[in-house]
């Protein structure tokens, strides 16, 4: 069975702690543009599971960013 990249990406974060979580999106912060994939998927889970507000919220942090 092959796993796409999507897959193979939330495969890997499973059963990771805040503290694993948190040190994967610092350390791929800046860094090469390979993960960038990686966090795409991780903003699509927390995407995917946030309320309205968490999306109010992060597309305006993204707007008064990208002025």
């Amino acid at each position: 069975m092959q796993l796409t990249l999507r897959q193979a990406i939330m495969q890997r974060m499973k059963g990771k702690s805040e503290e694993e979580l948190k040190e994967v999106i610092n350390d791929s912060i800046g860094g090469q543009e390979q993960v960038l994939p990686g966090l795409g998927v991780l903003f699509e889970v927390i995407w995917e599971n946030g309320n309205p507000e968490l999306h109010e919220q992060l597309v305006h942090t993204l707007e008064e960013h990208l002025k």
